[in-house]
């Protein structure tokens, strides 16, 4: 896997104080997409031992309240086990949420095992390609109407989507 940035503070991609990884690598190809320099596979830096434990310390940091993944798009970060491990070892190491924006619908990503494998990691899934005729700059944590906020745990365990209420 390779990453973009990661961001010790981020306020603007959930809820509280958060530590942020942009990974590379998306197919979405979205019109006016905000990071397109993070579309190719092999952009910025090789993930490694340094970068996960480096990251590991700015999630531990006690004005850190969870972790934000997106990108690129983390729902195709399934050529290796990077995320995969990441994810394990935040929940195994931290009580920290995780957040993760992807294009992929909820839906699609249940249909897809590599991807739902990661899924069932997260705490809150913000799905859905951004869409520029739906742009909406007054939306919480989200750029176009379309895209939803939800709650992955209640929604496994239901069978469907369950939206978090974040007014």
């Amino acid at each position: 896997m390779h990453y973009a940035q990661m961001r010790k503070f981020d306020i603007a991609n959930g809820i509280g104080i958060r530590t942020t990884l942009f990974v590379s690598g998306c197919t979405h190809r979205c019109p006016n997409c905000f990071n397109q320099d993070y579309q190719a596979f092999d952009y910025g830096k090789i993930w490694d031992q340094t970068a996960e434990d480096t990251f590991m310390s700015y999630v531990k940091d006690a004005n850190v309240h969870g972790v934000t993944i997106l990108g690129g798009e983390p729902m195709e970060q399934t050529q290796d086990e990077d995320l995969y491990n990441l994810f394990k070892r935040i929940k195994t190491e931290t009580n920290q949420t995780i957040w993760v924006y992807s294009g992929y619908t909820f839906e699609a990503i249940l249909k897809d095992e590599k991807k739902r494998r990661l899924l069932e990691w997260c705490d809150v899934l913000v799905d859905g390609p951004f869409i520029e005729s739906l742009k909406d700059i007054k939306l919480k944590f989200r750029g176009s109407s379309n895209q939803t906020i939800i709650d992955v745990k209640a929604s496994l365990v239901q069978g469907k989507k369950v939206l978090l209420d974040i007014e």
